[in-house]
């Protein structure tokens, strides 16, 4: 670590995780030989396989699960809340009490471009594609590749796009 990387105690690295410079991680675990590119943020209860790649600019938060040989490419912004408010019903700024995290699971060898935005409460499949620029909206299937505004199949793979290494 150095001195332009905010990374709290809490942190779980494994092993051989290489760490960009400008990162924020707090309360998070990230698996053996990942990789975090620069000006990327990843939140408590977060977790990041072994052998990924979290390119930069990317905002994983609070809910998100990303599994094992998991692409993520540039300016990817993960949600985490169906209904965000700043305020509650009375006025009030709200507190962790006042909402509930909703999740979101990125299963092994599927990679998500760049710029691509997904809402909670999914699933992307086991080495799926999902187009830059996207916005993900609902499950995305194994093995398919997705795009667009929503984000819809376009095909499916005829192979397994995942790297093995033991």
């Amino acid at each position: 670590m150095n001195s332009w990387n905010a990374i709290a105690d809490d942190v779980k690295l494994g092993k051989d995780v290489r760490l960009s410079k400008f990162i924020n991680l707090y309360g998070c675990e990230i698996g053996d030989e990942s990789k975090i590119g620069a000006f990327v943020e990843i939140q408590k209860n977060a977790r990041v396989g072994k052998r990924c790649k979290i390119s930069s600019h990317t905002f994983v938060c609070e809910g998100v699960v990303i599994e094992d040989n998991v692409f993520i490419g540039h300016g990817v912004i993960f949600t985490n809340d169906i209904y965000p408010r700043a305020t509650t019903k009375d006025g009030n700024l709200q507190t962790e009490a006042d909402w509930r995290v909703e999740p979101t699971v990125v299963r092994k060898g599927a990679s998500i471009g760049s710029g691509v935005t997904l809402l909670c409460n999914i699933s992307i499949g086991e080495n799926a594609i999902v187009g830059a620029g996207s916005v993900v909206t609902k499950d995305v299937p194994p093995n398919s590749v997705v795009a667009g505004n929503p984000a819809r199949v376009l095909r499916y793979t005829q192979q397994s796009l995942e790297t093995h290494h033991e």
